[in-house]
């Protein structure tokens, strides 16, 4: 089992005394993940499914309930050990691409593998693979600015790909790109799933969860349909 939630429940709280609101975002919710997976997890705005994703990639703790990833318990980790834990196990790959603008695509792959302590020569041999695996290549050298969107999102594929991860968390990764472009991000997820790779996708675009062999919808902080497509 890649990832297990058990119970989980999410309560934001703000302002303090009697001016002090409590909003449910998660409610009781159950969800196991196999590796190899392709799960999209879909649902209007404000549904829950952004925070689902923030806690299954350690960005955010349960207020209530277990969360158990590659069998470890993970619910209560120190943020130090959760970070280690995100840079190890974990690749993310966002909406708005964050790439740094003034370093080559290469050297924005390279970034968290600094973080891990590779040695230089190392570094750069992944990064080379990783932007290889998503088409880029020949683009090692380019910076951000000169590389359309969707070569723009690959480099940030190919950034969570280097860290060689146990999953991928896809936070709306075409919410910024054309038609063209988002069905050829959708396919790459696609070739990277058939390779073995388990990829989580939020998403509320009908047509990109239709990529996905399982949909999760949620509403309300709700599981309300887990389905099993093709």
């Amino acid at each position: 089992m890649l990832a297990e939630l058990k119970g989980v429940s999410k309560v934001y709280r703000s302002g303090t005394g009697r001016r002090a609101v409590a909003v449910e975002a998660l409610k009781d919710i159950d969800l196991a993940i196999e590796e190899g997976e392709f799960l999209a997890v879909m649902g209007p705005s404000g549904s829950g499914k952004s925070t689902l994703l923030h806690i299954l990639g350690l960005l955010d703790r349960p207020s209530q309930g277990k969360y158990l990833l590659l069998g470890r318990d993970v619910t209560e980790l120190e943020e130090a050990e959760a970070a280690r834990t995100r840079n190890r196990t974990i690749g993310f790959v966002f909406q708005a691409f964050f790439l740094l603008p003034r370093a080559t695509a290469l050297k924005n792959v390279e970034l968290p593998l600094v973080y891990r302590g590779l040695a230089k020569s190392r570094r750069r041999r992944r990064a080379e693979e990783a932007l290889a695996a998503v088409g880029l290549a020949d683009r090692a050298d380019h910076l951000p600015s000169e590389l359309s969107g969707g070569q723009k999102q690959r480099v940030a594929i190919a950034r969570a790909l280097a860290q060689d991860p146990a999953v991928l968390l896809a936070d709306e990764p075409t919410g910024n790109l054309d038609t063209a472009s988002s069905h050829e991000i959708m396919r790459l997820f696609s070739g990277l799933n058939r390779e073995g790779r388990t990829v989580i996708v939020v998403t509320h675009e009908p047509e990109v969860a239709g990529y996905a062999r399982r949909i999760v919808r949620m509403r309300d902080g709700r599981i309300v349909a887990d389905e099993t497509q093709r």
